[in-house]
């Protein structure tokens, strides 16, 4: 009591010296005082050590004490022993207001500006600006090894975070999200794992980190956005919610910005853990359904698809999960096949490839002895997926000699792209019409002179009778945009023909949709076709102008 008394709050040289020269017997000298309190309740601390109070309240307001390794802690505790959990009478309420009052001091001791550290910061010759940064630095990067060593300790409570400290931290944190400084505490809150049956993190928390990551005002890296997700659903639907708005606000139809849209987004990156990818192919389902099977959303789809397998790829050579958990409602077979990449395939094996995808894809939605195979839709949607395949179709129906049986395995596979509520017959009558166009189509190939009222004649045929359906007209348009891209007299009749075409603007953007996702497609299949990629952007370029 008479040192501290002497030290009182360490205002001068001599007394700091002294106080230094002491610290580490005084500590020693709380732990034992601390062990003695912890056997005792308030009322016997009080009879045994009458003036304990006086001691600890002296103790409180020398800030080298405070600072120093664990004293701070081994105080807070001395003073937890002297309260009463239930008191009895106007005296013990009144030591417990005391003793909260101490407490409160203390935990609020090293706020900014009070002249305690004020005092340090004189001493140690800093200037508050260059002190006070480095103060928060320090909590910080202590409060983020206290959370890692928590990771580390596993089932040892003695040293493990309790789970409401956690959720305290991250409440507090939630204002603090977006300042740079705290960048590694929200990092070591999100990668924070715990043994507790319930998620600990404030709710608050994740929106708000989740918030500032889709506004671009913080960085964290992959593996804490990852860790959101999988721990706050709502984060991860706001994120996909987040990105439809930017593709509908954004130039339709335009794939490559909706490519770095995708990449920007984590998403795909973050689908290589199934949990993800389910969720985010859940959203994509219901807004294909809600659309009526929108052709934008459809290559949105497929964009990202393709930004997930190679995501899949650079991740991990050997796959850490089966495909089967991505794509639970489909042949594992069809899978496989369908995730070959086209450009891997030579040009001369490619015709039976879609063949082969052709006869498993009708087995499985035909035949009904794949019921665990979830139906049509679910066969349709796996194939929307990866649409390239109905595209090449198309070229290869177009450009290539085949076989008698080929054709008709092209044929349906393009009808089957067409949509998966067409019945078996209505596919049958698609397969006819557009058989009959590829007829026309063939003849003109070898034609010397081409006309833009021929093939208007050409996608004519074979709709005489009942009027064909919305879905056999826009493959019939495909059809039409692909033979002008290939055939060498297309080109210089082009312009008219989709003039012709574009009857309307739901059309026109339709068209402009097929350009750009032919363009993405060669891109990415690396095709060397000068003069239909020239075309086809100069078509491009032209109707988006119009558009």
């Amino acid at each position: 009591m008479h040192k501290l008394s002497v030290w009182d709050r360490a205002s001068t040289l001599e007394t700091q010296q002294d106080t230094c020269l002491h610290l580490p017997q005084f500590q020693e000298f709380l732990r034992q005082l601390y062990e003695a309190l912890k056997e005792m309740d308030s009322s016997a601390i009080i009879e045994r050590f009458p003036t304990v109070g006086q001691l600890l309240a002296k103790t409180c307001w020398n800030p080298f004490i405070l600072a120093y390794d664990e004293s701070q802690k081994i105080l807070i505790w001395c003073l937890c022993c002297l309260i009463k959990k239930d008191p009895q009478n106007s005296g013990e309420s009144k030591l417990n207001s005391w003793t909260r009052g101490l407490l409160s001091h203390i935990l609020s001791t090293f706020r900014f500006n009070i002249k305690e550290v004020d005092l340090f910061t004189q001493v140690l010759g800093y200037a508050p600006t260059d002190y006070y940064p480095g103060l928060l630095k320090n909590m910080v990067l202590s409060l983020v090894s206290e959370l890692r060593e928590n990771h580390l300790n596993g089932f040892n409570t003695q040293r493990r975070m309790a789970p409401e400290r956690v959720r305290s931290l991250s409440r507090v944190c939630v204002p603090l999200v977006t300042l740079p400084d705290f960048e590694p505490l929200v990092e070591a809150l999100l990668t924070y794992h715990g043994h507790e049956p319930q998620e600990v993190l404030w709710p608050e928390f994740c929106d708000a980190v989740n918030e500032a990551f889709l506004l671009k005002k913080i960085s964290l890296p992959a593996s804490a956005i990852l860790c959101l997700w999988l721990r706050h659903l709502p984060s991860l639907e706001n994120t996909m919610l987040h990105l439809f708005e930017k593709l509908i606000s954004s130039e339709r139809n335009f794939l490559r910005r909706i490519e770095c849209f995708m990449k920007d987004s984590l998403l795909p990156a973050a689908a290589c853990h199934p949990a993800i990818f389910r969720v985010v192919d859940e959203m994509f389902r219901y807004a294909l359904l809600e659309t009526d099977g929108a052709l934008e959303v459809l290559a949105t789809i497929q964009v990202f698809t393709r930004c997930f397998v190679e995501a899949l790829e650079k991740e991990n050579k050997q796959l850490k999960f089966a495909f089967k958990t991505y794509f639970p409602y489909a042949s594992p077979s069809l899978v496989m096949v369908l995730l070959q990449h086209p450009k891997d395939i030579p040009q001369g094996l490619r015709h039976q490839a879609l063949k082969h995808i052709s006869e498993m894809l009708k087995e499985v939605v035909e035949d009904q002895t794949h019921g665990s195979y979830g139906g049509p839709f679910e066969s349709w949607f796996l194939f929307v997926h990866f649409g390239g395949w109905a595209d090449m179709a198309a070229e290869q129906l177009l450009t290539s000699e085949a076989e008698a049986e080929a054709p008709e395995a092209l044929l349906w596979l393009l009808a089957f792209s067409c949509g998966p509520g067409a019945g078996h017959q209505q596919r049958a009558q698609t397969m006819v019409e557009v058989k009959a166009v590829l007829r026309c189509l063939t003849k003109l190939l070898r034609s010397p002179a081409l006309s833009a009222r021929d093939l208007q004649a050409a996608a004519g045929e074979g709709g005489e009778g009942a009027p064909r359906s919305p879905a056999c007209q826009q493959l019939i348009r495909r059809l039409l945009l692909s033979f002008l891209l290939w055939a060498p007299g297309g080109h210089a009749i082009a312009r008219e023909v989709i003039t012709l075409m574009a009857q309307t603007d739901a059309i026109m953007h339709e068209i402009i949709g097929f350009l750009d996702q032919t363009l993405y497609r060669w891109d990415h299949l690396c095709l060397e076709a000068p003069r239909s990629r020239k075309l086809a952007r100069e078509l491009l370029a032209e109707l988006r102008g119009q558009a």
